[in-house]
């Protein structure tokens, strides 16, 4: 049973500031719990309903005494961001920070802005998908430990190292080549297969800064046929990084 302190702490875990000074988060899910304890992540204590517990009582084997603990849906409910809570919520370390510079040889994903934690949970999850195994984002990005950016990500934030870093920092001090999505680039068509270098997406609203473009040694358009006026930050990285890396 939970105490109300930690009731209180882990609730306290739904704010960027409080997730800073412990350096610990909270991954809500069935799905994303079991993959946090199958990739030996740095699980400090698993929330569940009985019944979850009994169905994965070999995943929660080598947690120890005290970390696992059996909860109802009404504490869960009261643990949760969510509006319809999970059957089970993990509480975490945070990573080390990672070399925000990326070596040569490698495709990282840059972010500028990006503010929806469910755009960054797919940007996440994309990069998973095409083998990106590093994103950068800029400081004024949503927090990638939002619970709700965890959550989006479907557990691919166990395979995806994420930094923090100024973006045009970034590109001054790296060699490799940066394509900035912009709405007046040049068509990712004509450009070759990505063997190395930096995928620029900018802020859902306004993309990415005019100084990020200029700095950028390409700019890249994926081909508008209809009317919209723009795509969601998400699906323009995934339609570039299908044309890019592929």
């Amino acid at each position: 049973m939970l105490s109300k302190a930690q009731i209180k702490y882990i609730q306290s875990l739904q704010h960027k500031k409080n997730r800073q000074k412990s350096s610990q988060y909270v991954a809500e899910g069935d799905k994303i719990v079991q993959e946090l304890l199958q990739a030996g992540m740095p699980v400090k204590g698993v929330f569940a309903t009985a019944d979850w517990l009994e169905q994965h009582t070999a995943l929660l084997d080598r947690l120890p005494a005290g970390a696992v603990v059996a909860v109802d849906t009404t504490v869960l409910k009261q643990l949760s961001s969510l509006t319809t809570p999970n059957r089970a919520m993990a509480l975490l370390d945070m990573p080390a920070p990672v070399d925000p510079l990326p070596a040569a040889g490698t495709v990282v994903l840059a972010l500028e802005a990006i503010q929806d934690p469910g755009n960054m949970g797919t940007l996440i999850r994309i990069a998973d998908w095409f083998g990106i195994s590093q994103i950068i984002c800029s400081p004024d990005c949503v927090d990638v430990y939002n619970p709700k950016t965890i959550q989006a990500t479907m557990g691919s934030i166990i395979r995806v190292r994420i930094a923090e870093y100024d973006i045009r920092e970034l590109l001054q001090q790296t060699s490799l080549p940066s394509y900035a999505a912009t709405l007046h680039g040049k068509n990712i068509a004509d450009f070759p297969v990505m063997k190395e270098g930096i995928i620029l997406i900018g802020n859902e609203g306004r993309g990415l800064t005019e100084e990020v473009i200029r700095l950028a040694t390409h700019q890249i358009t994926i081909p508008r046929l209809g009317g919209a006026e723009s795509l969601n930050a998400a699906v323009a990285a995934g339609i570039i990084c299908g044309r890019l890396l592929i």
